[in-house]
């Protein structure tokens, strides 16, 4: 019913790709062309694994909600809530609850608050970083 996937945008991944450069040139200036030739293979690989695995999926099916590899029924979703920008900023700062799960990045501004109504679990609230909040939450008041 809705499936988002977060990646982490190319200029954070380029940032990394280069400070992993940057140590790759310390380790030429130290050793040999060899080893940096492998460290450069290294910090190569490692920022593709760093791409794949800091990727996130937010889908919705008609009886869970899956944010990576974290899930809940439907069933005990009580309220959705649409964040603004600012919203966002202070609801992962200020205005945050310790015990909240938090799906959230930094490069995300806008998210969605979505409280829960289990008893059992000590989380209040999930908050969830999307680039799509607007279809998240209609999705979820559509189900609820």
């Amino acid at each position: 019913m809705f499936r988002e996937v977060i990646r982490p945008p190319l200029w954070l991944l380029g940032f990394i790709y280069f400070l992993l450069l940057s140590l790759v040139v310390a380790i030429w200036a130290a050793f040999d062309n060899r080893s940096a030739f492998i460290a450069w293979i290294v910090a190569s690989i490692a920022t593709v694994v760093i791409a794949i695995t800091a990727r996130s999926v937010i889908s919705i099916d008609e009886t869970e909600l899956r944010i990576g590899r974290a899930h809940i029924e439907l069933k005990y979703l009580n309220e959705v809530e649409l964040l603004t920008a600012g919203q966002m900023r202070l609801s992962r700062t200020r205005d945050a609850d310790p015990a909240a799960y938090l799906a959230i990045t930094f490069w995300i501004s806008t998210g969605v608050k979505i409280t829960l109504k289990d008893e059992r679990d000590p989380t209040p609230y999930w908050l969830v970083s999307s680039r799509k909040p607007e279809e998240l939450t209609n999705t979820l008041y559509k189900l609820l």
